[in-house]
């Protein structure tokens, strides 16, 4: 099977970074449980400056390299791979970020994995051509059979495959939206997410 997978909360725990340096910063004091938006400004409440500020920093190379691993991320991801499976990990990080996060996933065993920066929130539409950078174009002639995503506004790039099994990595800045549909399964872990792509790969075999 071809597997999308996000990488922010899903194989990192970026949020509850970014709680810990929008504290530094600003001194908003928000758990990571109380992170009820997507949009860090709005979850923080921080003016456009302070936004910035808070990207900025939280996009440092030595800022990426410390954020703690999702338990089971890399396990899993490498299991499928073994399995056969092709994995490519998706993110809206800007393309600035790629050799940081590209060395984060090697130190963290993932150096047999696919990484791509999309532009999926129209936060750095100018970026460079390159290996790494994806167009929207280049995305949509994908094929996808699995996703697993955090972000509802990301939802909407899965609109294209009707069929594609979508597992919801739950977190507090998704648990109000209504899934789109029957295919969206929401997921507390990366055991859960294996189960069920485990129980795919076998329906797809038979």
């Amino acid at each position: 099977m071809k597997i999308y997978v996000d990488y922010d909360d899903c194989l990192c725990e970026t949020a509850m970074a970014f709680t810990r340096i929008a504290d530094r910063l600003f001194g908003k004091k928000v758990p990571n449980e109380k992170v009820r938006f997507f949009s860090l400004q709005e979850s923080f409440e921080l003016n456009d400056e302070e936004y910035k500020e808070l990207m900025e920093y939280g996009h440092r190379p030595e800022v990426l390299m410390a954020y703690k691993e999702t338990p089971g991320a890399a396990r899993t991801l490498n299991a499928w791979i073994d399995q056969g499976h092709e994995v490519y990990i998706i993110t809206g990080r800007p393309y600035t970020s790629y050799e940081a996060s590209r060395r984060w996933l090697d130190e963290h065993g993932l150096t047999r994995i696919r990484m791509y920066c999309l532009d999926k929130y129209g936060r750095h539409p100018s970026a460079a051509e390159s290996d790494y950078n994806m167009t929207l174009e280049e995305y949509y002639r994908l094929k996808f059979d699995v996703a697993i995503e955090d972000s509802p506004l990301a939802f909407r790039f899965f609109d294209h495959l009707p069929e594609m099994k979508v597992l919801v990595f739950d977190r507090p800045w998704n648990r109000a939206d209504r899934l789109p549909g029957s295919n969206y399964t929401r997921c507390t872990d990366w055991d859960t997410i294996n189960e069920i792509v485990d129980t795919l790969a076998a329906s797809d075999r038979m």
